[in-house]
């Protein structure tokens, strides 16, 4: 290997890395500092690394500009969680430097050290408020180490060995950071996964012999959009214009100008609706509602190769065909263009609105108070960054508020914002179930779309919710010894209980949150809860708080018996 990585180490080192963190995730998730059942670090890690191995593996010819340039989309739009969505920047970030500054197809020492630096940098901008001991404390603390050795080391190998061990270094060090890893005992769980990735890649750079392996995690499975509110009613497909919804990326030769997107762009306003056009160097990622996809996938021709041709006929349920031939398409549809042309849907609403839940109950409390479209996820499945990307672009607003009511997944809806052009989205910093369908209730339409913000952001941050659990190990947290199947009442601050039985658990946890300002206790309950139990634990909070409302809704919610909120 000498001095010097090239294109084809590069991908088998990515590669490596990607599976070696998939073969690890479940011990990851494990690390979480809450020992719930629903842990996802290494889950959330391991499907945004693995959207990238996918597009990384799938290269026959690499060099560093197209491996790398895979690596950062892929990564980018595959990104769930606030760990992968860390990652993603961190790849995004290394990439970036590696591109422009490797030479002659390879990169030496120096080039890995501002690359590690670069990954810092990007990751560091995408977090609002960086806290020490995680993810990022690792990754700096690897960035530090290697610029100190890019300049002394020859040997490329040898100084990767040094900058992993650091890494360990520094891991091992979160638990002094932050004090809730330390009394959990646990290191960084977000860390670890980083750590993982590239013990896999440096082990690939040694020659080692590596199983890949990325078939385990099906980002495909994740959350997607599901059906609209039903206070407007049950669009028929008569009302569709556009029946196609259609998928595809095209690969250029060369880096795509602002210019040659906004002209595609323009293309496709003309053919459909529900447009995302936007490229990311040398790949132009494209969604529109026609009804030719065969000619927008023969307009995507004349500007490079397709990939990822997808195409859903949204006047049949569940009926997706993968588009391999577009010429065929093509032809099938001049045949159909004597069709009756649908009814138009008319100019786009003001206001549209998105949210992640979880659970049928919450969906529909969702559509209820106003919701156009569910992502079904939150805390079993985080959404990815394209998830929410899509979901935006099938709400028909020019100004469209997503609530992620988990703040893992805030990151992800940020990064969609940041990528969408055609219409404003506005991302409510909802943490929890509760805190979204309060800042439903509080929008008006008469107000501005600032005003409705700071209106929902508000109302949200007056809502005290907590979450009803059960412990999958044993451990310490907030100076509670707990127990493998302990029931845990988790607040927005921390933990609030800890019990053997669900009853005893919630009544004392009520206990902290409801005050003298107190309103409305609001209890929903999860999908393995009868509904007789949580009457009798609506019941008792009824009696012990006679002035405050008690409300019981189903919520059908996976891993949590309940969420209550108190306003």
């Amino acid at each position: 290997m000498g001095n010097q990585i090239d294109a084809k180490a590069l991908q088998n080192a990515f590669l490596a890395g990607a599976s070696n963190l998939n073969a690890n995730k479940d011990y990851i998730n494990e690390l979480n500092v809450f020992p719930v059942p629903d842990g996802d670090t290494g889950t959330n890690m391991t499907m945004t690394i693995m959207s990238a191995a996918r597009e990384v593996a799938a290269i026959s010819e690499p060099t560093i500009d197209n491996v790398a340039k895979a690596m950062a989309s892929g990564s980018l739009r595959g990104a769930r969680g606030n760990s992968g969505v860390i990652l993603s920047q961190l790849i995004r970030g290394f990439t970036k430097e590696i591109r422009e500054n490797a030479s002659a197809g390879t990169i030496d020492n120096l080039v890995l050290a501002r690359a590690f630096n670069r990954a810092i940098e990007t990751a560091y901008k995408a977090v609002m408020k960086p806290k020490e001991g995680t993810i990022l404390t690792v990754a700096k603390g690897m960035a530090d180490r290697i610029t100190e050795l890019s300049v002394s080391d020859d040997d490329t190998i040898t100084m990767l060995e040094k900058v992993i061990a650091y890494g360990d270094e520094v891991l091992a060090k979160t638990p002094d950071m932050l004090p809730v890893l330390k009394e959990a005992g646990v290191v960084d769980s977000g860390g670890q996964g980083l750590m993982t990735v590239v013990k896999g890649a440096l082990a690939s750079v040694k020659g080692e012999k590596i199983d890949i392996d990325l078939s385990e995690v099906d980002p495909s499975s994740a959350a997607v959009p599901v059906t609209e509110r039903k206070s407007r009613g049950e669009i028929s497909t008569a009302d569709i214009k556009f029946g196609y919804c259609t998928e595809f990326m095209v690969n250029g030769d060369h880096e795509f100008t602002d210019e040659e997107v906004d002209s595609l762009r323009e293309w496709l306003n003309g053919v459909g609706d529900s447009i995302v056009c936007f490229s990311d160097e040398n790949i132009i990622k494209v969604h529109v509602h026609t009804n030719h996809p065969g000619n927008a996938f023969e307009k995507g021709l004349s500007m490079g190769f397709l990939s990822k041709m997808k195409v859903d006929n949204m006047r049949l349920e569940h009926n997706e065909v993968l588009i391999k031939d577009a010429s065929k398409i093509a032809e099938k549809e001049k045949a159909e263009e004597k069709e009756e042309a649908p009814k138009d849907l008319g100019p786009a609403k003001d206001f549209g609105f998105i949210s992640v839940s979880a659970g049928e109950g919450l969906t529909e409390i969702f559509k209820g108070v106003g919701v156009d479209y569910v992502i079904e996820g939150g805390q079993t499945m985080n959404p990815s960054t394209e998830d929410i990307l899509n979901a935006c672009n099938l709400v028909n607003a020019k100004t469209v508020f997503v609530l992620p009511n988990n703040k893992n997944i805030i990151l992800a809806a940020n990064q969609a914002k940041d990528i969408i052009e055609d219409k404003t989205i506005i991302v409510v910093p909802t943490k929890t179930i509760p805190q979204g369908i309060s800042a439903m209730i509080s929008f008006s339409p008469d107000m501005t779309a600032e005003e409705n913000y700071e209106a929902m952001k508000d109302a949200s941050e007056c809502v005290n919710s907590a979450e009803v659990t059960y412990a999958v190990r044993n451990t310490t947290i907030d100076g509670h010894p707990i127990e493998e199947n302990d029931i845990m009442v988790i607040g927005d601050d921390g933990l609030l209980s800890v019990q053997k039985s669900i009853d005893h658990a919630i009544s004392e946890a009520v206990s902290k949150m409801v005050n003298s300002e107190s309103e409305i206790v609001t209890i929903y309950y999860g999908k393995d809860v009868k509904e007789e139990d949580a009457e009798k634990i609506a019941s008792t909070i009824r009696n012990k708080y006679p002035s405050v409302e008690t409300e019981l809704q189903y919520g059908g919610q996976p891993i949590y018996y309940y969420f209550i909120s108190v306003e």
